[in-house]
């Protein structure tokens, strides 16, 4: 006759496997997660507004790899530089408070143009210039 064979649990340095896992699973389930506004410590800092646009060549074509600066009128600062895209378009982040920027748009063989725009809060300022060809004289 042959004897029966216990069904044993697997023990690993004599923890029972099933004890050990419902013991983590119970620990994951109990550890409290922090709250969702705990990320953002300092939401001010988070808050921009967008001055983005085109730099167009003067017939309505874009103008790709044109410079364009953005400098603040009101608080001396460092101005943004980039290089418009395949498309003429740019864009920058900027503080969402109240103030004034100058955009300036310049490309070899095309004459520089400027422009004010003003952000009042948290918004998205377009802004669209266009650069005559330079006189080749």
């Amino acid at each position: 006759m042959r004897k029966k064979k216990k069904k044993r649990t697997k023990t690993t340095h004599g923890i029972n496997r099933r004890a050990g896992l419902c013991a983590l699973l119970l620990a994951f389930v109990l550890t409290p997660s922090p709250p969702a506004c705990a990320k953002d410590k300092n939401p001010k800092q988070q808050a921009f507004a967008i001055v983005a646009g085109t730099v167009f060549r003067e017939s309505g074509l874009a103008l790709p790899g044109a410079e364009v600066t953005l400098t603040p009128d009101a608080k001396p600062g460092k101005p943004q530089r980039q290089i418009s895209d395949v498309r003429g378009e740019f864009a920058f982040r900027v503080p969402s408070e109240p103030a004034r920027y100058r955009v300036a748009a310049a490309a070899k063989h095309f004459e520089a143009r400027e422009k004010t725009v003003e952000i009042e809060g948290h918004e998205r300022a377009e802004v669209t210039l266009s650069l005559p060809e330079s006189s080749k004289e």
